[in-house]
């Protein structure tokens, strides 16, 4: 049972790190949200599904 609770807690302490960083940031953002641009995950060289920048340029997201 002490498990069971200390699990719970350690989940809602990342969930409210989570809410104070999403809190603190400019309009809510998280910086570099093209997971695309990296190299490791995208090794085809394909552009964003959601903004269209290619690997080697800047996430082009309305904002």
């Amino acid at each position: 049972m002490n498990l069971f609770l200390l699990s719970i807690a350690l989940l809602a302490l990342a969930f409210a790190g989570i809410a104070v960083k999403i809190l603190l940031k400019k309009n809510g953002e998280f910086a570099g949200t093209c997971a695309s641009n990296n190299p490791l995950l995208n090794k085809e060289g394909e552009s964003c599904g959601i903004c269209g920048a290619r690997p080697e340029e800047k996430c082009k997201e309305k904002g």
